[in-house]
Order: C-alpha cells, then sequence, then structure tokens
C-alpha cells in the first residue's frame, strides 16, 4: 500500500460524465449533469444532460429496484440512446415471458463518455 497514483486526465477520461437517483414519481432524489425528467407514460421516461456529451457514442447503464416484483428490466430506447443530449429508458417488471410497463421507485442511471 502507500504510493500508487494514476494520471489525472486517465480519471478525468473514465468518470461518469452524469448519474441519476429517481424516484417512481421521477422525482430527482440526486444526481450529476442532469438538468431534467420528462414523464412520457407508465414506465417511460427522459432525462437530459446539463452539460451535452460530445456524440452519440456514450455509454449507458441503467438499474432499478422492482419493489417486490419477481423480475425487473431496463431498455434504453434506440432513438434516444444515440441522442448527445438526452436518454429516453423503459422500465418493465414481470417474469417468464411477460413485462408491462412499471413505474419502479428507485431507479438509477450512469453515463460514461466524452463531454462536448
Amino acid at each position: 500500500s502507500g504510493n500508487n497514483s494514476i494520471a489525472t486526465s486517465f480519471v478525468a477520461g473514465g468518470s461518469a460524465k452524469a448519474w441519476l437517483n429517481q424516484s417512481q414519481n421521477n422525482t430527482i432524489n440526486d444526481s450529476l449533469n442532469i438538468s431534467g425528467l420528462t414523464d412520457n407514460g407508465v414506465g417511460d421516461c427522459t432525462f437530459a444532460f446539463a452539460a451535452v456529451m460530445a456524440n452519440v457514442n456514450h455509454s449507458l447503464l441503467g438499474v432499478m429496484n422492482s419493489g417486490g416484483n419477481a423480475a425487473n428490466i431496463m431498455i434504453i430506447h434506440n432513438t434516444m440512446a444515440t441522442a448527445s443530449g438526452r436518454c429516453r429508458f423503459g422500465n418493465y417488471a414481470g417474469s417468464g415471458n411477460s413485462f408491462t410497463p412499471f413505474d419502479d421507485n428507485s431507479v438509477k442511471n450512469t453515463t460514461h463518455g466524452d463531454l462536448a
């Protein structure tokens, strides 16, 4: 232990450029670089970046807590996932082959990439 170091540019380049913790009523609990949320319907939300990404090649990761449902999935909408200024995603809960839109009680998203 002791004197390990890493270049500042490496840390800045690999750090999350945006993250979001939201409640099912689309309330932002805490965030970084998020300017707002749009509720598009049950289980369907869009968040906007305060400082946009440099291009459409950023990486998005999202997780949710299904509130007791057997399983849950999050789908990043293709038409919005490649936008530099926003991301739209859908939350679904169910089991087997039967999933329905679901307003989750705890959603977390992280974005990595280059800022414009």
